[in-house]
């Protein structure tokens, strides 16, 4: 008698800025799948995708894609369309998430903490009219620390001036908030960990999560014992406010300027984490007592339709 493996397609790559981070993802969790007895295959995401997973047939979606059109709520308006359950959040909380004006506001109406922030034309950003320096300018869609700039004087502004700025008109503006960068994972729901990043630059940006050497991890994240079980508790609720499923990891903020237990801020969630030898979702997971293999496999028995 022959036993039906259950067909997983990965989706990876893309044309989304975060690209070559999610093919690393994609082929991560391939190789994790196949050792576990998956019969996988791997789709190299373009625009004509809904017609490939048409003709393969999977029974489960594993999306592996990173950024916008893979995290937004489209790829997974497709899925749901087709009826093939995929993995991470749906269609409505992976638009909120990928929104960071929209999530902020639904993470302040849930009691949580943001830095306080605006949304502004990029061509307008002056630092004598806009905010006080420091502050944060981010793309208001986009993942991975993409276009964010920290702004200190006139000249941290330049880029957002060129024709050659790629992240749309309309940024986001927040306050700066000194202090240490905490992530904290959450699957299904319940938060399992959190660990502190320690950026060897000014800050965490693109290049220091996806570039061996540009960063310290530090899992437990070594803060305050009440501040450790707030931030848990913190992303929990960011993750249950926009309704979240699968796993996620919502970045905050820590101020101990003032000594400990410190301030916590909601940055934001992201809503498909990197799956990479550097990323933190696997780093926490293997903490908590979970290994990689384990991991996929966690998500994928979670994948699922909205409908």
């Amino acid at each position: 008698m022959t036993v039906k493996l259950t067909h997983i397609a990965v989706l990876m790559g893309g044309w989304s800025a975060e690209r070559e981070v999610s093919l690393v993802s994609g082929g991560a969790v391939k190789n994790a799948l196949i050792a576990e007895g998956y019969k996988v295959t791997t789709i190299d995401v373009n625009r004509d995708f809904p017609k490939e997973i048409q003709q393969i047939k999977p029974d489960i979606v594993f999306n592996a894609l990173h950024g916008r059109w893979g995290e937004d709520g489209c790829v997974q308006g497709v899925l749901e369309l087709l009826k093939i359950p995929y993995t991470h959040s749906g269609v409505l909380a992976s638009a909120i998430a990928m929104n960071k004006p929209l999530a902020n506001r639904i993470f302040t109406q849930a009691g949580i903490v943001c830095p306080k922030n605006l949304i502004i034309n990029r061509k307008n950003l002056t630092i004598s009219k806009t905010m006080k320096p420091p502050f944060v300018v981010k793309p208001i869609n986009e993942g991975s620390s993409v276009g964010v700039i920290v702004v200190i004087d006139e000249d941290d502004l330049a880029p957002l001036k060129t024709n050659e700025w790629k992240w749309g008109n309309q940024v986001l503006v927040e306050n700066y908030i000194p202090g240490r960068d905490i992530q904290v994972v959450v699957m299904g729901d319940k938060a399992i960990g959190a660990i502190e990043i320690q950026p060897i630059g000014r800050f965490y940006d693109y290049e220091s999560k996806y570039t061996a050497g540009k960063a310290q991890h530090i899992v437990p994240a070594p803060i305050h014992s009440d501040a450790y079980q707030e931030a848990l508790e913190l992303a929990t609720l960011a993750h249950m406010s926009i309704g979240c499923r699968g796993v996620t990891r919502t970045d905050l903020r820590y101020d101990d300027s003032e000594g400990e237990p410190g301030k916590l801020y909601v940055l934001e969630i992201n809503t498909q984490p990197g799956m990479t030898p550097l990323s933190l979702v696997p780093e926490v997971a293997a903490n908590y007592g979970m290994g990689f293999n384990d991991l996929v496999c966690w998500m994928v028995k979670e994948a699922r339709c909205d409908n």
